[in-house]
């Protein structure tokens, strides 16, 4: 049976973008109450509609089984309505200096109780934790998307963490019916440190020749029980952001396998950003 969570307020998400959306309608769906802060008023009225949607579309999926029931859900472009957060998750442009400020002001703006967590999949929590008055209480909480599919939580422990912080995170994550792992403060966590320079190598097999991308992505399918080859899955994850990512990789270790492979800058430099463009290493029927 799962733990009860330590949280005894409403959990704040702030960020408008697809992984913010994710996060808030699955707080939502497991009985938290939710306030997202959005930059603009325009762009909490568009986030708003679209959770809401969401939420809608699965109400019919809810059970007396489910508990507890769904919580509330209010959007808003005042930072000030997070300050009652007994947790707030940060989803925000995956750049550190934009980052650091809004924990800033996230720092002087939530009691010392209140956990301060960050939804990167790159950046150091360190650092983030470096300009809070209570280091001490932030934490990665690293979701992957589609947030309300996919089952892993990545918990991430600077090394100003505190053990309780990271206990009551993977409370909550197991809470959100996700499966926590605690992990280290090192570039890329667990999965993106696998993955990412996995695809960069699938797509120099490729330029080399050795094998096509159909093939390529077969040989991980058949050969290594994988559910979608590492080609796939960079025009699922965006072309674009698969680039960004290595980058950030590269820079932190300075493992020139992580340069970027020449294929993947010329997909980005034609606009072939995977599936949400509508083409990438594959052709998709529909974007998105």
């Amino acid at each position: 049976m799962a733990a009860t969570t330590p949280i005894n307020g409403p959990v704040g998400v702030v960020g408008s973008g697809t992984m913010a959306a994710g996060i808030a309608e699955v707080a939502v769906r497991h009985g938290f109450d939710v306030v997202v802060w959005a930059r603009s008023r325009e762009s909490a009225a568009r986030f708003e509609l679209r959770v809401r949607e969401r939420l809608s579309r699965r109400v019919g999926q809810h059970s007396a089984r489910e508990s507890p029931p769904p919580g509330s859900f209010v959007v808003t472009s005042d930072l000030a309505q997070l300050e009652g957060c007994d947790l707030v998750i940060e989803s925000i442009v995956e750049l550190l200096e934009p980052k650091r400020v809004l924990f800033a002001q996230l720092g002087s703006l939530l009691p010392p109780s209140a956990i301060l967590a960050s939804n990167t999949s790159t950046l150091s929590i360190g650092q983030l934790a470096q300009v809070t008055e209570h280091p001490e209480r932030v934490v990665g909480l690293h979701f992957f998307n589609p947030v309300p599919r996919m089952e892993l939580v990545e918990v991430v422990r600077a090394l100003q963490t505190a053990d309780e912080v990271i206990e009551r995170a993977s409370a909550v994550a197991r809470r959100l019916g996700k499966t926590p792992i605690v992990v280290a403060d090192e570039p890329g966590f667990v999965v993106n440190a696998l993955l990412f320079p996995a695809i960069n190598a699938a797509v120099r097999l490729v330029e080399r020749g050795v094998a096509s991308a159909e093939d390529v992505d077969r040989a991980m399918q058949l050969g290594a029980h994988h559910p979608m080859g590492p080609l796939a899955l960079a025009d699922l994850v965006g072309i674009d952001v698969t680039v960004a990512i290595l980058e950030r990789l590269w820079a932190a270790t300075g493992d020139p396998g992580l340069v970027p492979a020449p294929t993947l800058r010329r997909l980005v430099a034609a606009g072939r950003l995977g599936r949400k463009a509508g083409q990438g290493f594959f052709r998709y029927e529909e974007r998105g």
